[in-house]
């Protein structure tokens, strides 16, 4: 959601935080304050994951795992015990790389600060090359060692979550391939799209905890039952984990090529109001998930 947008008319102003916005201008700024607070809410968790896993095996307390996870580390189970420390690991790689990857490639595009000289552009360039190929790795591994493990130990709360892990880690792939290939083939529009998508689906991961302490905060937890870890909330949750978020990246990026100036005042504040639900469950998360466990 960082594309960069050089049309900026001043046609129907929005008041932003006191200022005058035109539409192209509120509907970027939206979109990277959007990106802004998702990037800090992602690196807090990469924070939690190095902290607390990598922690307690550092300390050479692997059975602090089961107590959050319920198909931790089982005794005897070696091939499943190295996937799950893999998996933890690669979801921390990924979890950094990717919003490198989207801001370098908006570097070398010409987006970012104005003052950013050719020659700086140009060092990007190798860096966001070497960091693409890591981060599509890294999300093929991902999305394999995740299916391998909802295969051979299941996941909590039922049929529903099975395949909505396994349609995520599906997805995954497949915008990674087409991110891939829009990038050796230099097309650098389509290659974009796909980059954000793929982002956007890797998160999801993330985008569950977010949801879930959002709507615990709201809701107290309507239809959540937190013994079995089921409920129809959670079913919904599932899919609308990367799902949700996919809609709003297509509709942003429709807006932004093709509607007018009031679509996109009106997809700016829609924008505004998702990053400010987004930013709650971030906190909620934070306050009510990791950090009590650090």
């Amino acid at each position: 959601m960082t594309d960069s947008i050089t049309d900026v008319s001043p046609r129907y102003p929005a008041r932003v935080a006191g200022f005058m916005l035109g539409p192209d201008t509120a509907l970027k700024a939206a979109a990277r304050l959007w990106f802004l607070v998702a990037v800090i809410g992602q690196w807090v968790f990469v924070y939690y994951i190095l902290a607390f896993y990598g922690g307690s095996a550092v300390r050479g307390d692997l059975a602090a795992w089961n107590k959050v996870l319920p198909h931790g580390i089982i005794a005897g189970d070696t091939l499943g015990n190295v996937a799950i420390a893999t998996h933890l690991l690669l979801a921390a790689i990924i979890t950094v790389g990717g919003p490198l990857q989207l801001v370098l490639g908006a570097i070398i595009t010409g987006g970012g600060p104005p003052q950013l000289t050719p020659k700086f552009r140009a060092g990007a360039r190798p860096f966001h090359h070497w960091n693409g190929r890591i981060y599509m790795l890294t999300a093929f591994a991902i999305s394999l060692v995740g299916l391998y493990m909802v295969l051979t130990r299941g996941v909590i709360g039922g049929p529903a979550q099975h395949v909505s892990i396994s349609l995520n880690a599906v997805l995954i792939m497949i915008c990674a391939a087409m991110a891939l290939r829009h990038a050796l083939a230099r097309e650098i529009g389509p290659h974009r799209r796909w980059a954000l998508r793929l982002f956007i689906v890797v998160s999801g991961v993330w985008f569950f905890r977010v949801g879930l302490m959002l709507w615990f905060f709201l809701t107290g937890g309507i239809g959540v039952d937190f013994e079995t870890f089921t409920g129809p909330f959670l079913t919904i949750l599932g899919f609308a984990q990367y799902l949700l978020p996919l809609a709003i990246l297509e509709l942003y990026l429709r807006t932004r090529d093709r509607a007018g100036a009031p679509g996109k005042l009106a997809m700016a504040g829609g924008l505004f109001v998702v990053t400010g639900l987004m930013g709650l469950g971030i906190f909620m998360a934070t306050m009510g998930m990791w950090l009590p466990r650090l």
